[in-house]
């Protein structure tokens, strides 16, 4: 089984942009209370690496962080070291993939075409990150799978609770889900019930995608 097995169990990898330390840890109980044991915190956000660093040491052992958007080696030497226990990153950057490798952790780039999945693939990665996947379809993801079945796909951009089983069923192990379940405005408000219940809402869709 590939390096993602603690999250593709779950299915749903929540993608978090703009995370700021005051929240990250009522943000996490709340998906974790839906029964979500993940989250990605892009690295664009300035301070990311702390708040990376904060669920990694306050959820350690009863939740998994990671890190998204990661454009380049050093990125995510630093991420890991603050504590990354995944790599994500939305295209296919060679030296990510070694990074994530030398450091043994689980990485996923992205891809679009049939030639650039392949190739993140024999580069070592973990998991193929299709994107953008909503723009593409649940049946692109069907239809590659049928020469490409051997590969793990990650279907992330535009996932929510009307297309996550569609998704599923076309063959996808995991969906990172953006701001349909945990947008920033809903963090700000602290409306922790709301993202409680979607990330229940599409823990519920995945597992009955899966039968």
């Amino acid at each position: 089984m590939n390096g993602f097995a603690g999250l593709t169990k779950v299915g749903v990898i929540p993608v978090v942009r703009g995370s700021q330390p005051e929240t990250i840890i009522l943000l996490a109980k709340a998906l974790q209370a839906g029964g979500i044991n993940s989250i990605e915190i892009t690295v664009e956000t300035p301070g990311a690496l702390e708040v990376i660093k904060k669920v990694a040491s306050e959820m350690a052992g009863t939740f998994i962080v990671g890190a998204g958007t990661v454009l380049d080696g050093e990125t995510a030497r630093l991420a890991i070291l603050s504590g990354a226990q995944f790599i994500v990153s939305p295209s296919l950057q060679p030296d990510v993939i070694t990074v994530a490798k030398r450091y043994g952790k689980p990485v996923a780039p992205g891809a679009m075409t049939p030639t650039e999945i392949v190739r993140a693939y024999e580069l070592g990665a973990d998991m193929v990150k299709v994107f953008p996947a909503s723009t593409l379809g649940a049946k692109y993801i069907k239809d590659i799978r049928g020469p490409l079945g051997h590969i793990p796909i990650m279907a992330t951009g535009g996932i929510n609770v009307n297309n996550a089983a569609e998704f599923i069923k076309a063959g996808c192990l995991a969906l990172g889900v953006g701001g349909s379940l945990a947008s920033q405005q809903v963090i700000a408000e602290g409306n922790w019930s709301y993202i409680t219940e979607k990330a229940s809402q599409l823990v519920e869709l995945v597992r009955n995608a899966r039968l």
